[in-house]
């Protein structure tokens, strides 16, 4: 099985970097390994944001095939009820701020006739990795997260999601247009409210994701 790993930052994957001696490709944003002979995983580092992502994944897919991506990071979440530090599956991401104003009202991409804004990824992490017990949850993709009480309402009377992050929709999006399945796991690190920097769990919710992504590439290599 061929795996491409995704992305935004070396510092969300840095632990599965080391733990599988992963190689960086010089003066290239690609982290590349094999890890045996049944099963080759490249890790892609696509720089922060949706813009970013969305290119990075659309150079590299036009000319490399894979069995599956899996889309690695953290997030922040407007549920209370997801721990801090918990890994999740987002099984369906949305980019939110895709559309038009109409005095308060908003109107997205979908209702406008130009487009697609929710994304819901066919393949399910229990199809490769049946005793994962992971939520599966919902999420926004954002070019500005949330941090202000106001701007928090009117996302959630638009779609009420449990996470945000900058890049997963557009990783599910160019996934689709290759016809790739694709996995988003992420780890939680904050609560969406007023910044409150005091209060993350960053290195928490990076050792929970590394490590859990550890063991499901383990996984993958023993299914061959």
């Amino acid at each position: 099985m061929n795996i491409l790993v995704v992305a935004a930052t070396r510092e969300e994957v840095g632990i599965l970097v080391d733990s599988c001696q992963l190689s960086v490709i010089s003066n290239e944003p690609l982290i590349q390994t094999t890890d045996n002979s049944q099963q080759s995983t490249d890790l892609l580092i696509t720089g922060v944001g949706m813009t970013a992502t969305a290119f990075a994944l659309g150079r590299h897919l036009a000319i490399n095939h894979y069995d599956l991506a899996i889309n690695l990071g953290i997030a922040g979440s407007f549920d209370r009820n997801i721990p801090l530090g918990e890994v999740v599956e987002v099984v369906q991401d949305t980019f939110t701020e895709l559309g038009a104003e109409d005095d308060t009202r908003f109107i997205s991409l979908d209702a406008l006739g130009f487009g697609q804004t929710v994304y819901k990824t066919d393949a399910r992490l229990a199809d490769y990795y049946p005793e994962n017990g992971l939520w599966q949850v919902t999420a926004a993709t954002v070019n500005t997260v949330h941090g202000e009480e106001t701007s928090i309402a009117k996302l959630h009377q638009r779609s009420a999601p449990q996470l945000e992050s900058m890049e997963g929709a557009a990783f599910f999006y160019a996934c689709k247009q290759a016809g790739i399945p694709a996995l988003q796991i992420r780890a939680v690190s904050n609560y969406v409210e007023k910044r409150n920097r005091d209060a993350w769990k960053i290195g928490l919710a990076v050792k929970n994701l590394n490590n859990f992504a550890g063991n499901l590439l383990r996984e993958l290599g023993n299914e061959d």
